[in-house]
Parts: structure tokens; C-alpha cells; sequence
């Protein structure tokens, strides 16, 4: 199946804690650009490729779903998906438009000009070309080995292909309100002819047509490998000839600064098909471009190679899960800096020597500029904000898994010490599974990161941390405890933003969110600030990079073993001042 859930009942979306192709393709480049961009999250400004880039794929989509009228010839068929181009292309620029006019950084505005519905119907046209030359191969090929089934209703696969007047297939629909009851009737219906008759040009558009990520569901549509570690979201799969092809349809042309990554991200793709699908190998791997509207092709992984490749995402992932934690040092001194010739490098290249020698990309030149941030009470620098700590207690009170404030699933307990008791959650799913393993005991915590969630302390726990019983921990190996009325859970501090953005969407049950992360620099550290809904108000929507703000009151939260400040909007204050 291209789409599956998470084992052990782990989180369907996005997670710093896994490997993704996204994430390994990136870390292969530069492994400081993934660790500023992904990690970190220190990013870039917008460009219109990144808004374009979904929006096209889903009107690539809704294309592919659509059912044909009886048409007797190709030339026919052709000429009726090219009509349904214009209303498609239009539908596009107007939603990447609005996408565009939300975004609060972008890499210049006047960027937007050059984007137009000819282009969009351009790059549509592309994808169309594509995907006819397989109705083309499926005619030749009589329809391939599940005509007749599709002729007498059935359907030859788990998950099927969406097409309109077809229910989207949710990977939780008990989570999707009102689902049995939403009617999903087609403007138009697929038309077959009789058994053992031959086939028909718009019966080769319904058997060609792929699986892809429906536009329809707002779930995660994932792979994930049984042990939790990996997962990857497909853009298509291939499958009418009675073999599987991946494909990722990319927005531009086969010779951009990224394409040299697709191989990897698809031989990622491929071991993960193999690891959960049962061992089965995938028979091609290809690179949809709709610009230059050109497909490449690459050689799949051979059985032979999963063990290594197994061996060889294991070790990366290793890898990707050491890296620094706690609050990070920017910019780079000049021998660990990259040196931003692989594509997308832009802050993982920043350095400055001890002697104060910059080194920046173009369109970076401005941080030079910012002056100093003078650190006066009550601010304090990032580096001094409060990170791992130890206490001692009695464990207790294990729940879980559960979700967390981000809608992930999470393992928690509760720490007694004396009269007083605080909260300990996994900072990640399955970042300590193994929380509950000493309940009712007294413990010694090793390593655990302060934290603040509605007013409350709490502690949060990840690989980093340990819980050792505590008759097992002799007085010499006894670390410095912190009382728990003296945990830092609450930070104030100053800087100069790099970056901003917002992003919202619908969670798994189908109710919208929304969030504001930007990326605060005192200096010598950097860390990410986000806010949530309610705490998203103008004055956080007019910061700039560039901008000065003064914050106190602001929440400690951690991911990944990276320090996150979270803005409550009760308790935090927040003023800007402008020393561009």
C-alpha cells in the first residue's frame, strides 16, 4: 500500500525524531544546512517555487482524477484534458497568490511578477504530456492485467487510485468528523465496455492512472518503517502494467542546482517500498519535471543492496540524531562553516572569526549591520537560558501515549519529591520510550530539560536523559540535583530576528491551526521563538528580519534537545525596537 500508519501508535505528521528523504537528501548535501534548517529551524525567505511547487502538484491531481467522456480516438482525449487546463491553471495561480500575500518573509516581492497563469498552464501541460504518454503504453498494452476487473467494478488494489466519486481513503478516518456522511458524487463517471472488448482511449486514461497523494485528505500520507525511524510520503506511484514505478513530480527541470538529490531520495523510497511492503522491490524509480515536461529514470535498488542501504540510513540517522543540542552557537566559527556551494546552503555558510571577520552570503550581507544587542536586566543572553538539570523522586502516575500540545503522541509520568510533583513527557514521540519502565520507584533523573506548559513546570525527557533507580546510583556517581522550585521554566530575553514565517493547516481531526516561528539572535546564540493560535497577534505579524525584539515571560520548550521558546499570550511581553 503507498500509505500506511505509524507503528505503535507513533505520530502520522512530521517529526524532528525520524528520517526523511527530504531530511536525509538535505543532510547529504550539507550537513549543517540540515541541521540550521531542519533542526534548528533557521530558514530562508520564501520563494514563489516553494509556494508553487504544491499547489501545482495538486492541480496536477485534480487533472488525474477527473474521468474523460466516451472518446474514440487519442486525438480526442487530448484534446479534451488539454480543455480542462485553463480552469486548473487558473485555480492555481489564484490559491498560490493568496499563499503568497500571507507570507511574511519573501526573497523579494516584485518575485510574484513573473509568475503567471500561462506559466502555470505551461508546466500543467508539462505533467498532461506525461501522463499520456502512459495512456498511450496502457492502449498499447490493452489495458494491461486489471482491465477486466476494473470493467466488472472491482478494484485491484488496497489503497486505489483517488478519482472523483470516489471516497478519499483516510488513514484515520475515525478521526475525521462526519466522514461516512460527506457525498463525494462525480460530476462525470468512468465509462466501460463490455468484457473481452477492445479497449477504448478513455479506458486507457482510468487504467494509467496512478496513485498519488489525494488533495482531498489532510492526513499525512506516509510510509513508515515498523521500526518508527524512517518514513517518506510518495508523490505517485505507477502501477497499471502490473509493476511499481515511483515517481516525484518536481516543479522545474532536470538540470536546477536540487535535481542531483532526486536519486537519492528515490533509491530512500524504494528500500522503504521494500521494508513495508514485505520485501518486495520496486521495478523503476522516475523524475516527473512539469517545466521542461521530461521524465528520468533511474535504477531501482536490487535486493542485494537493502541490507547495506538498511546499514547505510541507520548509520545517518545515528548520525543526524547526535548532533548539538541545547542552545546553539551562531555564527559558526569559520572552520566549522560550510562553504555554500552545495544547493540550498545559505546561514549554514555565515561565519565570523574570533576577531570578528565575517563571512556571508549576498543575501545575507545585512546581518552585518546589526549593531550590538545590549544585554541589560532583566535580559539575560540565550546561552545562559537553563538546560539540563537533575533531580531525584519517586516515579509515578505513567500514562501515555498521549497526545502533546503539538497533537503527537507522547509517553508522561509524574515525578513526586516530598509535597510537591511535576509533569515528565517524552519531548518527542518515542524519544525515552522506556518512561514507565521504573514506575513506583525512586529515581534519579539524569539529564532531564526544564520546561513550562499551561503555567506548569514540567520536565521533558528525550534520548539524552536517563532514569536510574535510585538505590543503583552510588553517592559518588550522585549528580548536582536541582530543587524543583528552583527550575527555570520561563526565560526573558533580546536580540535581532533572522527569520520568520507562518504556517498554518488542518490536523489530523480536521481542525484548522495556525503558528508563527521566528528565528531570535542575541549575538553569539540563536534560537527558535514560535507562537500558537490565540498568541498570534499584529505586532508579532509586523517583525521583519532585521527587527529588534525584547521579550519576557517567554516559555521554555525544547525539540529535539534544541532550545524552542514558546510566547504564551498571558504571560509574555514582547516589544520590538529598531536597531536595523
Amino acid at each position: 500500500m503507498p500509505v500506511g500508519l505509524p507503528p505503535r501508535g507513533g505520530p502520522m505528521g512530521r517529526t524532528r525524531g525520524r528520517l526523511s528523504a527530504s531530511a536525509l537528501t538535505t543532510y547529504l548535501r550539507c550537513p549543517r544546512q540540515w541541521l540550521m534548517g531542519y533542526q534548528v529551524g533557521l530558514q530562508g525567505p520564501t520563494r514563489p517555487s516553494q509556494i508553487l511547487g504544491v499547489v501545482l502538484e495538486e492541480a496536477f491531481c485534480d487533472l488525474l482524477m477527473m474521468h474523460p467522456p466516451v472518446v474514440s480516438s487519442h486525438e480526442e482525449l487530448l484534446a479534451w484534458a488539454t480543455a480542462q487546463v485553463p480552469a486548473l491553471a487558473a485555480s492555481a495561480y489564484e490559491k498560490s497568490e493568496a499563499a503568497w500575500n500571507d507570507v511574511l518573509w519573501t526573497s523579494d516581492p516584485t518575485d510574484w511578477d513573473r509568475v503567471t497563469t500561462a506559466s502555470i498552464e505551461d508546466r500543467l501541460m508539462g505533467g498532461l504530456g506525461l501522463f499520456m504518454s502512459e495512456v498511450e503504453a496502457c492502449f498499447a498494452a490493452s489495458g494491461g492485467p486489471y482491465l477486466e476487473q476494473r470493467r466488472a467494478g472491482e478494484v485491484p488494489f488496497a489503497v486505489p487510485e483517488p478519482c472523483l466519486g470516489a471516497a478519499p481513503v483516510y488513514p484515520l478516518p475515525e478521526k475525521v468528523r462526519d466522514v461516512g456522511l460527506r457525498s463525494w458524487t462525480p460530476p462525470a463517471s468512468p465509462t466501460w465496455s463490455e468484457a473481452g472488448s477492445a479497449i477504448t482511449w478513455h479506458e486507457a486514461w482510468e487504467c494509467a492512472r496512478p496513485w498519488f497523494k489525494d488533495p482531498r485528505v489532510h492526513q499525512p500520507q506516509r510510509l513508515y518503517h515498523p521500526d518508527g525511524w524512517a518514513s517518506g510520503e510518495l508523490d505517485m506511484v505507477l502501477r497499471w502494467d502490473g509493476h511499481v514505478r515511483l515517481v516525484d513530480i518536481k516543479l522545474g527541470t532536470p538540470h536546477s542546482a536540487f535535481s542531483t538529490s532526486l536519486e537519492h531520495q528515490l533509491r530512500f523510497y524504494a528500500w522503504l517500498w521494500h521494508e513495508t511492503h514485505g520485501g518486495d522491490i520496486v521495478d523503476g524509480m522516475e523524475g516527473w519535471y512539469l517545466e521542461a515536461g521530461e521524465r528520468v529514470g533511474y535504477s531501482p535498488p536490487r535486493r542485494d543492496d537493502m541490507v547495506e542501504l538498511t546499514t547505510t540510513y541507520q548509520a545517518h540517522y545515528k548520525a543526524m540524531q547526535s548532533h548539538d543540542a541545547g542552545v546553539m552557537a551562531f555564527p559558526a566559527p569559520a572552520e566549522t562553516a560550510c562553504d555554500g556551494e552545495a544547493a540550498g546552503c545559505g546561514w549554514c555558510s555565515v561565519a565570523r572569526t574570533d576577531d570578528g571577520a565575517w563571512s556571508v552570503p549576498e543575501r545575507f550581507e545585512w546581518i552585518r549591520s546589526l549593531p550590538e544587542v545590549r544585554m541589560r536586566p532583566p535580559y539575560a543572553p540565550l546561552g545562559e537560558v537553563q538546560g539540563r538539570v537533575a533531580v531525584t523522586g519517586r516515579l509515578t502516575g505513567a500514562w501515555g501515549p498521549m497526545p502533546n500540545h503539538f497533537a503527537e503522541h507522547v509517553l508522561g509520568a509524574v515525578l513526586v519529591v516530598g509535597q510537591q510533583h511535576i509533569t515528565l513527557e517524552e519531548s518527542e514521540p518515542g524519544a525515552y520510550p522506556d518512561l514507565h519502565d521504573l514506575v513506583e520507584q525512586d529515581v534519579v533523573l539524569f539529564d532531564a530539560l526544564p520546561g513550562v506548559w499551561r503555567d506548569q513546570a514540567r520536565l521533558y525527557v528525550d534520548a539524552t536523559t536517563q532514569i536510574k533507580q535510585r538505590s543503583t546510583v552510588s553517592d559518588d556517581d550522585m549528580p548536582a540535583t536541582t530543587r524543583l522550585g528552583l527550575l527555570r521554566t520561563r526565560a526573558n530575553v533580546k536580540g535581532h530576528v533572522l527569520s520568520i514565517r507562518q504556517r498554518s493547516g488542518v490536523r489530523i481531526d480536521g481542525k484548522p491551526w495556525s503558528m508563527v516561528s521566528l528565528m531570535l539572535w542575541d549575538g553569539s546564540h540563536v534560537a527558535e521563538v514560535v507562537a500558537f493560535g490565540a498568541s498570534i497577534n499584529q505586532r508579532l505579524l509586523a517583525i521583519r528580519p532585521g527587527d529588534g525584539l525584547a521579550m519576557t515571560g517567554v516559555e521554555l520548550g525544547w525539540r529535539s534537545g534544541i532550545l524552542q521558546l514558546r510566547i504564551d499570550n498571558r504571560k509574555t511581553r514582547l516589544e520590538t525596537f529598531a536597531d536595523r
